[in-house]
């Protein structure tokens, strides 16, 4: 029996703000995890007021926020754009301090399996850059598994020295697009997760990969969770659902099958 607070990504009901933070405490949610990356809930677009106001919504109805998405699309692999997106994602970690959260979940990019190349040494200068801006507010960047194994994740993180670059752990994405073993992973990655999706899919060995209602695909669910009952974790299972004719049916789905392992 495991006692795992239960998120939901407030973009996925596909519903407007209120209704969705509505649907949220109706399915038995926490928390939830906002996009920030563009629009209105951008930093540069959050006055402090906007934050406030969004913040008392948010609390008004007994939730928190388990993460803010800070995915900005790009990955940190190019050493010409790197130094706008780290800019842009230092200022997403500041909006999710005043957000009263200190987790950012973003991609790196794929981690390279040549460490000795290019690109591994500009994707290790960012997150060292990364991660020193986030210790320095005790936050982290939470890094989203599934480009790599999560053994390369891992090794690639032990050269930070820090987990201000930490990991937001998605099952789903390590099955379906790496075919690797959710349940390992978890012991692999045991000292960064700091946050996790829960998410489904079925394996696959190229594009396009098959995301499914949660307990229906390839993840190993009790096996999952009690293995991040094992290493310690209590931070949120954060439902996220990309496709789907009823997103917000299958959330609820979701929270009602995470709910039967408690």
């Amino acid at each position: 029996m495991y006692s795992f607070p239960i998120g939901a990504m407030l973009e996925s009901f596909r519903l407007p703000v209120d209704e969705s933070l509505d649907r949220a405490v109706a399915i038995g949610a926490q928390g939830i995890q906002v996009y920030t990356t563009s629009g209105e809930r951008a930093p540069e677009n959050m006055t402090a007021e906007k934050r406030r106001e969004f913040l008392g919504k948010v609390k008004s109805r007994g939730l928190v926020i388990s993460a803010l998405c800070g995915d900005l699309g790009k990955g940190f692999t190019d050493p010409e754009l790197n130094p706008a997106l780290i800019e842009k994602s230092k200022r997403i970690l500041d909006l999710a301090i005043d957000l009263e959260t200190n987790i950012v979940t973003t991609h790196i990019g794929r981690v390279p399996e040549d460490t000795s190349c290019d690109t591994y040494k500009i994707m290790q200068a960012a997150c060292h850059e990364l991660a020193e801006y986030a210790d320095s507010l005790n936050a982290h960047f939470a890094i989203e598994t599934g480009p790599e194994p999560a053994v390369r994740l891992r090794e690639f993180l032990d050269t930070l020295g820090s987990t201000g670059v930490a990991v937001n752990y998605d099952p789903a994405n390590l099955t379906m697009c790496v075919a690797d073993d959710a349940v390992k992973g978890v012991y692999e990655l045991q000292k960064y997760i700091v946050h996790t999706h829960a998410k489904d899919g079925i394996r696959g060995t190229q594009p396009p990969y098959v995301e499914v209602p949660l307990g229906t695909g390839n993840v190993d669910w009790p096996n999952y969770l009690a293995a991040l009952e094992e290493v310690g974790y209590r931070g949120f299972l954060t439902i996220e659902r990309e496709c789907g004719e009823d997103p917000a049916a299958d959330i609820k789905l979701a929270a009602d099958f995470l709910k039967s392992f408690r």
